[in-house]
């Protein structure tokens, strides 16, 4: 239990501060902007659905202005359309979005991967991206898994993947990176994205009892990458990054059934 505890305090200090993006958003707009996407992104605002103003407002408990400056930004992030007659509306992602997202997701975190390396890491944030691996570890050697552990690794693994960006020292990778986002990342895809699970069927949407196979491989890839930031190694760090976030793609296209 002590292991879990740590975990939510990192979750407390470090979300904060990595996943506040876009950078210049303020506190209220940055929390109405986390709340709308992972709405959006599982399917809670359905697909087309016209997004009012005044009705997020009030579902959120907030003012408007946060409203209409984190819908600009997910208008930005193509996680919802705009138009002048309709207003914003929910985007419809289908699967080849989500394919394709990820694809572009592999370079681009395949170089921040590289570039952490030839600028160097700082001796603190590899201790911290260390932290993170270690925390991974420990939830998966107890052997159990549900739904609250699987959020808890799965934002683990996020602040890790921040993590890195950020040490890339480079706002134009981030905010590249930040586009490729329409599917939910503090979880399973093949359950929690809707475009994915409505063609994947039953038997993989299962939570199971014990950590699945593609959790504990991605856990040994993050130890892979850190190890090869404790070498400097930029080839093998962009060569794992790479490998590691086209896995998600090669394992959702091999479960989901043909239409």
């Amino acid at each position: 239990m002590e292991q879990a505890t740590d975990a939510a305090g990192i979750e407390e200090v470090e979300a904060g501060e990595i996943m506040a993006e876009p950078q210049q958003t303020e506190p209220a707009t940055h929390s109405v902007l986390m709340q709308l996407r992972e709405m959006i992104l599982t399917g809670k605002i359905a697909p087309d659905t016209k997004l009012r103003a005044e009705a997020l407002a009030s579902l959120l408990n907030v003012s408007r202005t946060p409203i209409r400056s984190a819908l600009a930004v997910l208008s930005a992030e193509g996680v919802v359309n705009y138009s002048v007659n309709r207003g914003y509306m929910v985007r419809a992602v289908t699967v080849r979005d989500v394919f394709d997202s990820i694809d572009v997701r592999a370079s681009l975190e395949g170089i921040a991967a590289r570039t952490t390396v030839d600028r160097g890491w700082e001796p603190d944030a590899l201790d911290r991206l260390a932290g993170l691996v270690e925390q991974g570890r420990a939830i998966l050697d107890r052997g159990e898994w549900s739904e609250t552990i699987e959020h808890d690794w799965y934002q683990l693994n996020w602040l890790f993947h921040r993590s890195i960006m950020r040490a890339s020292q480079n706002d134009v990778l981030r905010n590249a990176t930040r586009m490729t986002l329409i599917y939910p990342v503090l979880g399973d895809a093949a359950r929690l994205c809707p475009a994915i699970a409505a063609s994947v069927p039953q038997r993989h949407r299962q939570v199971p009892p014990t950590p699945p196979a593609h959790v504990l491989e991605s856990q040994a890839e993050h130890e892979e990458l850190l190890a090869a930031f404790r070498r400097e190694d930029a080839d093998a760090a962009q060569r794992v990054m790479t490998r590691h976030v086209l896995a998600t793609r090669h394992r959702l296209h091999a479960i989901i059934m043909p239409r």
